[in-house]
């Protein structure tokens, strides 16, 4: 079997898998967003619809065998909000009537499969391969098999970079994220000599999420992802597919600046 081609769609956070099938990728849509920050005081419309009929575009254009949605369909945790009980439904209905849908849960997803509509799939969060590339969210390690595939691909980091401006404020613009997995760790975890395969990071979709800027230092605990990816090695691109270059080499540019 042929290596399936893996390339993002161009200036938007969706990631083509062609293969046997076309597969359509998108991670981290965090519906219900906006309902956590109605309570910390700041009101926002919400976007449930928006997302809805920018992902349908998408499907009008690209005419996918399949959507996969790469895990945090959803945002709040550990209960689930009014909004995405009244929302989420109808939201993976409408999606499923366009195409096949198929979710990996994430670590916000829970009780998702409850808000699922009949013949939406829910695999394991652990993740699984279609076609040779393996897929989890990134919250846990990833099931064995996964590093069998050539190119594993993930969400749950919301890779962006902050850039410098000439005048105001340092911006931080969403990035795909090309690197490998670290055969140490893997090997230190499953206890097995592995061939560390390539992996692909995709931005979070929603907008109101924006960008974690990679190239400072990270605040919170990201579960094992950071520490199975060789991040300074890692190249990020922007939407737009403007190659910035590894990481590393960022750091340093942006150090002299």
């Amino acid at each position: 079997m042929t290596s399936p081609s893996i390339s993002p769609v161009f200036d938007t956070p969706l990631l083509l898998v062609e293969g046997e099938m076309r597969v359509l990728v998108a991670a981290d849509l965090h519906l219900g967003l906006e309902h956590e920050l109605w309570l910390c005081g700041v009101s926002i419309p919400s976007q449930t619809e928006k997302i809805l009929e920018r992902l349908k575009g998408y499907l009008k254009d690209i005419s996918p065998d399949r959507l996969l949605l790469l895990g945090d369909v959803k945002h709040n945790i550990p209960r689930t909000s009014w909004q995405e009980h009244r929302e989420i439904p109808p939201f993976l209905k409408a999606l499923s009537e366009e195409v096949k849908v198929e979710i990996v849960p994430g670590n916000h997803d829970a009780g998702l499969a409850d808000l699922a509509p009949m013949g939406t799939r829910i695999r394991s969060s652990t993740g699984f391969v279609l076609d040779g590339v393996g897929y989890f969210h990134g919250h846990t390690w990833p099931d064995k098999s996964l590093l069998k595939a050539k190119t594993v691909v993930s969400g749950h980091l919301h890779p962006g970079v902050r850039l410098k401006e000439p005048v105001g404020h340092p911006m931080t613009k969403r990035t795909w994220v090309r690197t490998h997995l670290k055969e140490k760790s893997l090997q230190e975890q499953y206890g097995v000599e592995i061939s560390a395969p390539g992996m692909i990071v995709v931005p979070a979709f929603n907008d109101l999420c924006g960008g974690l800027p990679l190239n400072e230092p990270m605040e919170t605990e990201k579960g094992p992802l950071p520490k199975i990816i060789d991040l300074e090695a890692s190249r990020l691109y922007l939407l737009d597919g403007t190659d910035l270059g590894n990481l590393s080499g960022i750091k340093s540019t942006l150090r002299k600046m």
